[in-house]
Order: C-alpha cells, then structure tokens, then sequence
C-alpha cells in the first residue's frame, strides 16, 4: 500500500480529516503537502496550510502563539466552519489583517511544528520527513538565498530542541526519509 493509499483509508471514516506533515528545514515537506492535495482532491476539498505563514517571524515562531493558532485551526475545521486567519508577512514583519479561508473537507497542515502534542489526537495522520540537517540546510540556502544563513543555523538549533520537547518523529504516524 501507498502512503495515498493509506492517507485516504484513514480519512475516508473521520469526519473533517486532518494531515500534518512536519520535519526539519528543507526535507519536502511542502512537496509532500503540493502532491497529497493534488492526489486527494478529486475525493475531498482541500485547505493548505503552512508554518511559514503563522509563525512571528524568526524568533517567535515555535511559541505558545504557534500553539494557539494551531488549536483554532483544529477547532474551526472539525466544527466545518470557516478559518479566521491572518499570515505573517515577512517582508513587513508583520501579520496582514484577518481573512476567512472558506471550510473545507480536509486540512493539510505542512511546516515545521504541524503535528504539535496539542492538536495531535485531531490528526487522521501525523507524518514526518527526515532530512539529515545539512542537506536540509543547503536546500533551504538554494531555494531562499544566502541571506537567510545566520538565521536559519539559529533555525536549525530552534527546529531540533521543539522536536525533542514534542517528541514529533516518535508519535508520527509515517516516517520517510529525504
């Protein structure tokens, strides 16, 4: 059986299935997230959602807030209604005002810290993707620019310590390798 296969035999009895697709920096994890939407959208409709667009910038990203938003996502999702949202804009440093993503079927939750304790017994699937941290590392450069360096070897130490704490790769429900 295919990891498809097998997200859509453990959503297809769950009411408001949700997916988290978590891991370190540059694993695919939004690949992952581009190529489940696109296989399981002839069955559900679909919101994405990405990390990059909730966190609070740099330094504030695995917080408490993170957590918070998270739970209202979940909350919102498996009660059918509409999310209340506001991304963070990082060239503004800042969120933009609130927005209303339209309910939806499924929810793909894609970023480092998705498949958080909080919300986990909401997930249908938690899945990680493993990367070694340099190669992860070298494709986040690739993909962002050389600019981003210093921040994301702070990254890096930040990703590995929320791991630890949550004990992501332990409660997932797939574990691939990149």
């Amino acid at each position: 059986m295919d990891l498809i296969d097998a997200l859509s035999d453990l959503c297809k009895d769950i009411s408001q299935p949700i997916i988290a697709i978590d891991g370190p920096a540059g694993a695919g994890k939004t690949t992952l997230a581009r190529d489940i939407k696109l296989a399981l959208a002839r069955r559900y409709s679909i919101t994405e959602i990405h990390m990059d667009d909730l966190y609070d910038g740099w330094d504030n990203a695995l917080t408490g807030q993170l957590t918070d938003v998270l739970t209202h996502l979940v909350d919102a999702h498996k009660k059918s209604k509409a999310i209340s949202l506001s991304t963070y804009d990082w060239h503004k440093a800042e969120f933009s005002p609130v927005t209303e993503i339209e309910k939806s079927e499924l929810l793909i939750l894609e970023g480092v810290g998705s498949g958080q304790m909080a919300i986990r017994d909401s997930l249908a699937a938690l899945i990680w993707i493993d990367i070694e941290d340099s190669e992860g590392l070298a494709r986040v450069l690739e993909r962002d620019g050389k600019g981003i360096e210093s921040q994301m070897k702070k990254w890096l130490s930040t990703q590995e310590q929320h791991f630890r704490d949550e004990g992501t790769q332990n409660a997932a429900d797939f574990v691939l390798t990149t």
